[in-house]
């Protein structure tokens, strides 16, 4: 690989694609920054359940079902505005290549929607509420793309336009040219960056309903991403028009949620109808469900006392035959004589 450079700061990297091979399989940073992402994000979601009366096992149940079907909706997504690179010599699709998604190729809004969609299946299939997991998952998903996007450092891709600035990056491309561009894989890592602390310190401490954290990440991540990705060069295009499929995305995105987050501004929100307050928050019914089960186990222990009872009983039952028997073994009483002017009964 050829050397990245930032000249306007003096700081030059040699960065190999390959991190090491395993078996003769190479393991790209690529693959390995993006792991490192995902685990983290799965960590800051499973340490925020609690607070939003959620179990970290429904976290994990639904990212079970979610991640696959997010890799597959990254992959069409980019498949499907990208089309013109699977074409083949004679105008034929090419789905041996389409669907060889380890030789790279995905959109994150792509999989962003698919794992929206997954995640309100989820809900509704498991009784879980929806605003209140997909507001965990956002802090996940921002730690996810602010690390991901160091995965295309490495790889020398999603870059911008030339540009002069202090920051510039400089590239080498692979015909020998050398160019200096917006570094726009960092300004998104640290536009992501931003929008956590933002969410995870002030916005957090006011949330009013479940739900909120997620659009707020919606609007933050669409904003920012409109704008970075009208200065890439890399952008997918909805077919043959000149419009940039991820910039109208961001752009509907953002619409949309400042016209939900508006709305919802004016509304009242009683505290008791967020989850970790309401009757059906997951860890009151798991707190419920412990008492429950002492009481189970209580009659389970109870044949275990009926041994000290035994002789007991034992005792009564043969001081009382042996009252019978004796009683029955006495010899009976004569009858007195009767008087003069008596007579018996024959």
């Amino acid at each position: 690989m050829n050397p990245i450079v930032f000249p306007g700061l003096g700081l030059t990297f040699q960065i190999e694609r390959v991190a090491f091979s395993v078996f003769g399989k190479d393991i790209y940073w690529y693959g390995i920054i993006i792991a490192c992402g995902f685990l983290l994000g799965v960590l800051c979601a499973c340490h925020l359940t609690k607070e939003w009366g959620l179990k970290s096992d429904t976290v994990l149940d639904m990212l079970f079902f979610a991640v696959p079907i997010a890799i597959i909706c990254a992959r069409a997504y980019y498949v499907i505005f990208y089309q013109s690179l699977y074409y083949n010599a004679d105008g034929t699709f090419n789905w041996a290549e389409a669907v060889a998604i380890w030789d790279g190729g995905l959109a994150i809004y792509g999989g962003i929607i698919g794992a929206v969609i997954t995640c309100l299946i989820f809900c509704v299939v498991r009784h879980h509420k929806f605003g209140a997991v997909a507001d965990v998952c956002a802090y996940g998903l921002l730690i996810g793309q602010m690390m991901g996007r160091w995965g295309n450092f490495v790889n020398q891709e999603a870059y911008g336009d030339t540009c002069t600035a202090v920051w510039r990056m400089g590239l080498t491309l692979q015909n020998g040219e050398y160019i200096e561009v917006h570094p726009t894989f960092l300004y998104e890592s640290l536009w992501n960056l931003v929008g956590f602390l933002l969410l995870y310190f002030i916005v957090r401490k006011h949330r009013k309903y479940d739900g909120q954290i997620f659009l707020c990440y919606l609007f933050w991540y669409g904003l920012g991403r409109f704008f970075i990705e009208g200065i890439r060069t890399d952008s997918l295009y909805l077919f043959n028009t000149g419009i940039r499929v991820s910039q109208l995305v961001a752009l509907v995105t953002v619409i949309v949620t400042v016209q939900i987050l508006v709305v919802q501004m004016f509304r009242k929100h009683p505290k008791e109808k967020l989850l970790v307050n309401s009757p059906r928050s997951e860890l009151r019914e798991a707190q419920a469900e412990e008492p429950e089960a002492a009481q189970e186990e209580a009659p389970a222990n109870a044949p275990e006392e009926a041994p000290a009872n035994a002789p007991e009983e034992s005792v009564s039952t043969l001081e009382t035959e042996k009252a019978e028997a004796e009683a029955a073994a006495e010899p009976e009483q004569p009858q007195p004589p009767a008087e003069d002017g008596e007579h018996t009964a024959e």
